[in-house]
């Protein structure tokens, strides 16, 4: 691939590929046989160990912050980016100010009344429910995997058609319409409705609108009238006057000489060229005259 930075070659022949793709050079590469110090479970492979994670560790500080910054917290959201985010919030219509710890209690709730009403639950009744009515760590599983099992490989850069479906597969992130807010890292929000009640202070949410492209018609009928607005005012002045500015002597001696040789054939009928020469001088001399 074009942004494979990293590349391992199987030693079959013809040889097979392990490239290792980033577009924005955001990530690193190490060896080793685990995750790196600080990331929790990843919300894909590691579903239950990443949900008993967060669970049994709300008191962290970590959660003390609004629900949209602890979602990109690795240590407890591993895999869960910017756009993940925007996406998981929009489909639950959660507030992404809304305090961390408050939206994942009431998770946490919710499990143990489940538990004593059916306990004796099955596993695909449990993942039936799931689909269902999914909460907010059941989306951080199932989102991503909606990315990676598409037809497309959504991801690929290199293929506009396919970063096409990525857009269309959107729902919040990038979407017309939608408001955006700065968290207190930088990163860019995107929701609906209204931010919550940890919102950052001196900030009001923007909506994005969809940009359109210039229409040549529009911008040819904008240019007739605007010249049809100019042109009374050009047309206002009576025909004489713009007969006497014709007629106005010009500034330059290049053109007081032409009106000064011009005047006297059409003023009066031709004389001597001796006097023609002094009807010249004189009308050097006065200028104004001329």
């Amino acid at each position: 691939p074009r942004h494979a930075h990293l590349r391992f070659l199987t030693r079959e022949s013809p040889p097979r590929a392990l490239c290792f793709v980033d577009v924005r050079r955001f990530g690193s590469w190490r060896l080793g046989d685990a995750w790196q110090p600080g990331r929790g479970p990843c919300v894909l492979p590691e579903y239950q160990a990443f949900r008993e994670n967060v669970l049994k560790n709300l008191v962290d500080k970590a959660f003390d912050k609004p629900i949209c910054e602890a979602l990109l917290n690795q240590k407890f959201f591993n895999g869960i980016g910017n756009y993940l985010r925007a996406e998981i919030l929009y489909r639950l219509k959660i507030p992404p100010f809304e305090k961390a710890r408050t939206v994942l209690e009431a998770l946490k709730d919710q499990e143990q009344q489940r538990r004593k009403k059916n306990p004796a639950l099955t596993l695909s009744k449990k993942l039936k429910l799931m689909r269902e009515n999914p909460d907010l760590l059941e989306l951080c599983h199932t989102v991503p995997m909606e990315v990676i099992a598409a037809e497309k490989k959504l991801f690929e850069p290199d293929h506009s058609d396919n970063y096409a479906a990525f857009k269309n597969w959107l729902q919040c992130y990038l979407v017309p319409g939608m408001s955006t807010l700065r968290d207190r890292s930088g990163r860019t929000v995107w929701f609906q409705g209204e931010p919550g009640p940890m919102a950052p202070k001196g900030q009001t949410p923007r909506k994005k609108r969809a940009r359109l492209k210039a229409d040549p018609e529009a911008l040819t009928s904008k240019a007739s009238m605007r010249a049809s607005k100019r042109r009374p005012r050009a047309a206002a002045k009576p025909p004489k006057a713009e007969e006497e500015e014709a007629d106005r002597p010009r500034k330059g001696r290049a053109r007081r000489r032409r009106n000064a040789t011009a005047a006297p054939a059409l003023s009066e009928p031709e004389a001597p060229l001796k006097a023609q020469g002094s009807r010249r001088t004189s009308a050097r001399r006065g200028r104004g005259e001329a």
